[in-house]
């Protein structure tokens, strides 16, 4: 009798301890209940280096932040151990592979429209958006981590090895174009699924090893920024213009909440960027719901919060007769005045004529951020065209790495075809926000300007 008592004791223990531990909740899971504001994404350059990174950009731990990604370390660790437990060695030519092209410039060369390139190197610009010379230093930045190694590397339709080259081709083409993956990877001989993995690769390593082509300028960079835009638009101290569009997604009904809706009864999500007097994006954020006001996005942006606390735009102040004039960035009337983000003018106590030459001034000044964003959105039109049900934590990344290509190009000096950059604007269909709060600094510093700009006038005009 005492050993059945006993072993029935044991039985239920195990029994017990079996329950209790499926009804842990098990480690690393992510919540299906995600805050609407989960998913910022900044440059590196948007924080100090002291700030400890949460990811490859660099960005500091926030509460608001999407859950951290899996360790890299771990997944390379793991692929090196299965390369070290294979006796296959590895097949990745060491001279760039060129059939690739071959066979892709053969079946779309044939295509309605073709005639329009002159030969092969400008085909190749306006699949790609990129000169052959720019394509080969994409590749290698990104080679260490795309080079294809057995039993792992991916394949194409005829079981080859996809050379690091096509994957580059696959990732950039379906960047440029937004075709659909099935399209895509009918043209490069390879499956919807292929195309998936490729294009994830890519932008996963662009946007670990690229970086450096998008950073807030050091002072002998922003010296010149300055000096080209007073030069250009008469507008002393300025480092730069700001703006702000959407990126439109269709949503399933799940994840379809008002947060993502915009004005417009789109699905969107936001991206703001600060650009030089070439195009040049110094500055992003993205990740942000699209039913945001561009002013409230500002102010969720560490460009804010370093702009308001004194460490950033804080480079030398130019002292005029009119009073002083510290360094400042243009945007439109959708943005708050402050002393560091100078807006147009709506109405003021000083003469029209004044006003209306600044405010032209301050467009043309500001429509650089503007043709910036007709050009991104241009030339990767993966941005401009409807996302369909795109993962929300992932999009920032696609974001991310087309501006980082979009810098990329000005780099390395490469000239795109004037037809690629949007015809129109490029938040095409959306109303002009209007912010009305003003910063008593903010409205000086204008004032300042606008004499300045109008004794400018008056000098030149007696020379």
């Amino acid at each position: 009798m005492y050993w059945a008592t006993s072993l029935l004791l044991q039985k239920f223990s195990v029994n017990l301890r079996i329950t209790f531990i499926h009804s842990l909740p098990k480690p690393n899971t992510i919540p299906t209940q995600l805050s609407s504001f989960t998913f910022p994404r900044c440059s590196e350059s948007e924080f100090p280096s002291s700030s400890k990174p949460t990811g490859s950009l660099g960005c500091p731990k926030l509460s608001l932040m999407a859950p951290p990604k899996k360790s890299k370390k771990n997944k390379k660790d793991g692929k090196l151990k299965k390369c070290k437990s294979s006796s296959v060695a590895p097949v990745e030519p060491t001279a760039p592979d060129s059939e690739w092209w071959d066979s892709f410039w053969q079946k779309s060369s044939s295509n309605p429209g073709s005639s329009l390139w002159k030969d092969e190197e400008e085909g190749f610009k306006h699949f790609f958006r990129v000169s052959r010379k720019t394509f080969d230093y994409i590749c290698s930045i990104v080679r260490e981590d795309l080079v294809s190694r057995p039993p792992s590397g991916l394949i194409n339709i005829e079981g080859r090895l996809l050379s690091v080259e096509k994957q580059v081709a696959i990732a950039m083409r379906r960047l440029a174009s937004g075709e659909s993956q099935v399209s895509v990877g009918a043209a490069f001989g390879v499956g919807q699924s292929t195309v998936s993995q490729v294009t994830w690769r890519f932008i996963e390593a662009l946007e670990e090893r690229a970086k450096h082509h998008l950073k807030w300028p050091d002072s002998n960079r922003m010296d010149e920024i300055k000096s080209k835009f007073e030069a250009s638009f008469g507008l002393p101290n300025c480092c730069g213009a700001i703006d702000g569009t959407h990126i439109i997604m269709t949503l399933p009904t799940v994840q379809a909440s008002d947060d993502w809706c915009d004005p417009e009864k789109n699905y969107s999500m936001l991206l703001q960027g600060t650009v030089d007097h070439e195009l040049r994006f110094l500055d992003i954020v993205t990740g942000w719901p699209g039913g945001m006001t561009l002013s409230r996005l500002l102010k969720c942006s560490g460009l804010f919060k370093l702009c308001e606390s004194g460490n950033r735009l804080n480079g030398n102040v130019r002292t005029l007769p009119e009073g002083e004039i510290r360094e400042y960035v243009v945007g439109g009337v959708c943005y708050p005045l402050l002393s560091w983000l100078i807006t147009p003018y709506e109405s003021s106590g000083l003469p029209a004529s004044s006003v209306s030459a600044f405010n032209a001034a301050h467009e043309s000044a500001r429509s650089l951020a503007v043709r910036a964003f007709s050009q991104l959105k241009g030339t990767w039109r993966i941005l401009s065209k409807f996302m369909w049900r795109p993962d929300k934590r992932k999009l920032p990344s696609i974001i991310l790495v087309c501006c980082l290509l979009h810098n990329i190009i000005i780099d390395r000096g490469d000239i795109l075809h004037p037809d690629v950059a949007l015809s129109g604007h490029h938040d095409s269909g959306y109303g002009e926000q209007c912010c009305k709060q003003v910063d008593p600094s903010g409205r000086t510093m204008r004032e300042n300007l606008v004499k300045h700009w109008q004794r400018s006038r008056k000098t030149a005009a007696s020379d």
